[in-house]
C-alpha cells in the first residue's frame, strides 16, 4: 500500500535501497548515525521483520524519511507472541522536509499499520532482540518528543547509558582482596567452561531477562570468545552471577549484561565481577566500557556509579495505547 502526502510518496520498503535508507537515517541523525551493514543486521535480518512495516517516504526518487513499525512473528520467550503489542523503533525526516507533517504522517501510518495486526498498545523504541536505542534521547531530538507527546505517546521508563574510561584502569586493593578471599574459600571467578553456559544460560532467562539469555546463547555460537564472560561459582558448584563484554555485535568495549542472584547480593560479588571484567577489557585493548541501558534509580546504577561509570546520556522509553482516538 502507499500513501500520498504532497508530492512525497510513502510506502514500504523494497530490497535494493538499504544504503539510501542508511545515507538518510545518518544525515537525518548524524550524531546516532548507521552503516548499511548494521542496518542489515538489527532491521533487515531480524526475526521479526515485515518489509510492510518499514515505511520509506520518497520524494523525487530519493528517500527523505522512514518509520519501522514491528511486531512478533516469532514468540520472544516461550509462546508469547505479545499480540497487543507493537514497536516502533526508529523514525526520521531528513532536515529539508521537516516542518511540512511528513514525520506525523510516517508515525500515524505506522501505528495504523500495526493496529491493522491487532495490536492495541505500541511502544518507542525498547524492542528486543535489536533496538539501536533503548529509547528517545529527548535532549537530543526535542521536536521528535514533541510529535511523539501529541500522538499519545508518555513515558514508561527513563532508562540512562553510562560510560567509563579505562585509561589507567587499576582494580582497587580492597576488591583485589575479597576476591582472593572468595578463591580461598572455594569459588570460582574466571571463564566459564563449555558446560558452564548451560546454567549460565538457565539463570540468564528465569532470574533475569529472557532476551539476555538468547544475548549469551547467539553470542556464543556467533563466535563470541569466552574470555569475554566470567563467572562466579560457589564451592558447591553453583553459578551464582556472571559479567561479560562484547556480547552485542562484537564491540569489545560494550559492557554486559552482568547479574549477581539475589542470595549473592551484598556480598561483594558483584563488584568483584565488574572489576575482573573490566580489568579483562583493559588487557584486550579496551579504552572505555559503556552500555547503553541501566535503569534509573537501581541497584545496579549505583554500583556503577561507584565504580567510575557516568551516565551520558538519558533515554525515555515511550508507550500509546492505538485506540482511533488516539490518531
Amino acid at each position: 500500500m502507499t500513501y500520498e502526502h504532497g508530492t512525497t510518496m510513502v510506502r514500504p520498503f523494497r530490497p535494493g535501497e538499504s544504503a539510501a535508507l542508511a545515507e538518510a537515517w545518518t544525515r537525518s541523525a548524524p550524531q546516532d548515525g548507521i552503516t548499511p551493514a548494521r542496518l542489515r543486521d538489527l532491521v533487515l535480518l531480524d526475526r521479526n521483520f515485515d518489509a510492510d512495516g518499514l515505511l520509506i517516504a520518497e520524494r523525487d526518487g530519493a528517500i527523505v524519511g522512514a518509520a519501522y513499525a514491528v511486531r512478533r512473528r516469532i514468540a520472544h520467550d516461550a509462546g508469547d507472541l505479545q499480540p497487543e503489542t507493537g514497536w516502533i523503533p526508529f523514525f526520521f525526516v531528513v532536515p529539508e522536509q521537516r516542518g511540512h507533517g511528513l514525520g506525523r504522517s510516517l508515525l500515524t501510518q505506522a501505528i495504523g499499520w500495526l493496529r491493522s495486526h491487532g495490536a492495541t498498545e505500541v511502544v518507542f523504541s525498547a524492542y528486543t532482540p535489536n533496538y539501536v536505542l533503548p529509547g528517545l534521547d529527548t535532549a537530543r531530538y526535542p521536536a521528535a518528543s514533541a510529535l511523539l507527546e501529541s500522538l499519545g505517546f508518555s513515558r514508561i521508563e527513563r532508562p540512562s547509558a553510562m560510560d567509563r574510561s579505562l585509561i589507567g584502569y587499576q582494580m582497587p586493593d580492597d576488591v583485589r582482596t575479597r576476591i582472593e578471599a572468595l578463591r580461598a574459600d572455594g569459588w570460582y571467578l574466571g571463564t566459564p567452561s563449555d558446560d558452564d553456559l548451560v546454567p549460565l544460560i538457565r539463570i540468564a532467562g528465569e532470574a533475569f531477562n529472557s532476551d539476555w539469555a538468547r544475548a549469551i546463547r547467539e553470542g556464543v555460537l556467533g563466535g563470541l570468545p569466552l574470555e569475554r564472560i566470567l563467572i562466579a561459582k560457589n564451592p558447591e558448584g553453583t553459578v551464582l552471577g556472571w559479567a561479560m563484554h562484547g556480547t552485542y555485535e562484537s564491540v569489545i568495549e560494550r559492557f554486559g549484561p552482568f547479574g549477581v542472584l539475589p542470595e549473592s547480593r551484598g556480598t561483594g560479588l558483584g563488584k568483584a565481577l565488574l572489576h575482573l571484567t573490566l580489568e579483562r577489557m583493559t588487557a584486550l585493548g579496551a579504552h572505555s566500557a559503556w552500555f547503553l541501558w541501566a535503569d534509573e534509580g537501581s541497584t545496579a546504577s549505583a554500583l556503577y556509579a561507584k565504580t567510575g561509570f557516568a551516565a551520558t546520556r538519558t533515554f525515555d522509553i515511550l508507550r500509546a495505547e492505538i485506540g482511533e482516538s488516539n490518531v
